[in-house]
């Protein structure tokens, strides 16, 4: 299937590692211009190798920064960016009760608000163009809250609110918001939240990971690849009539309807 992406231009937040190098790949595989941005701009430089040169273009970018988002969204409203894959580390583990304001705070500041700045200074030219994609990476914990992820089910549960309502806003200007939201994906951060609550529970985090490959019906963890090709859908042409949605990647770990 033609995904329509060859003559795109698109900006992936926090691709240095995990579901956002891997999404900013997969659309450069179909043929986008990719600006990459992140704080380890070799780590990009690093995935891309093998790919055609000029195809991924690494921007460094800090999203604590409020300095460093101007920056780049200075820079990229002359880019004329056709395709945001909005993502965002997840905040510390912890939870809810007894959880400092301060965590709150910076939780919001990191997350929240530098993707609401880049789609507020991005959106207003795809709608002028008349096309324009906007995926935000989310969290299965948006529908089913993940114990001991309350900062990361709180600032989540908020970007969806946010999406929607701007893909209300948009939809009939050729411009689609959706979010992709992760179960348990084969990344970095997987991997260090099940070294996490093995520690806390005095187990080893292949016992860990093993208890929890056991309530996915897939009964293994995804690939950051296959995520991917989800977003890559979402950004193409063919996916004109789809905004407004919260699409699962998640091996049918949730039992939501």
């Amino acid at each position: 299937m033609d995904l329509g992406l060859a003559d795109k231009t698109a900006l992936v937040l926090g691709a240095s590692r995990g579901l956002g190098a891997a999404c900013a790949r997969e659309l450069a595989l179909e043929g986008a211009q990719v600006h990459a941005a992140a704080r380890n701009t070799g780590a990009i430089s690093d995935w891309a190798a093998d790919l055609p040169e000029g195809r991924v273009i690494p921007v460094e970018l800090d999203l604590s920064s409020p300095q460093s988002v101007a920056a780049l969204c200075e820079r990229m409203k002359a880019t004329e960016i056709d395709v945001l894959v909005a993502n965002c580390g997840g905040p510390k583990a912890g939870p809810a009760l007894g959880r400092p304001v301060e965590d709150w705070q910076a939780a919001w500041e990191s997350m929240a608000l530098p993707i609401v700045t880049i789609a507020n200074a991005l959106v207003p030219g795809m709608t002028e163009r008349g096309f324009g994609r906007v995926v935000t990476i989310g969290s299965s914990g948006i529908e089913s809250p993940i114990p001991n992820l309350a900062l990361s089910n709180g600032v989540r549960g908020m970007m969806a609110g946010w999406s929607k309502t701007l893909a209300s806003e948009v939809a009939g200007l050729g411009v689609t918001v959706n979010m992709v939201l992760p179960g348990r994906i084969g990344t970095d951060r997987v991997a260090e939240l099940d070294a996490g609550k093995a520690r806390a529970q005095g187990k080893s985090a292949e016992d860990v990971a093993a208890a929890s490959r056991a309530t996915i019906p897939t009964g293994r963890y995804g690939d950051p690849a296959e995520f991917a090709a989800v977003v890559a859908f979402l950004a193409s042409t063919r996916a004109s009539y789809v905004t407004g949605s919260m699409i699962r990647a998640d091996g049918g770990l949730l039992k939501n309807l």
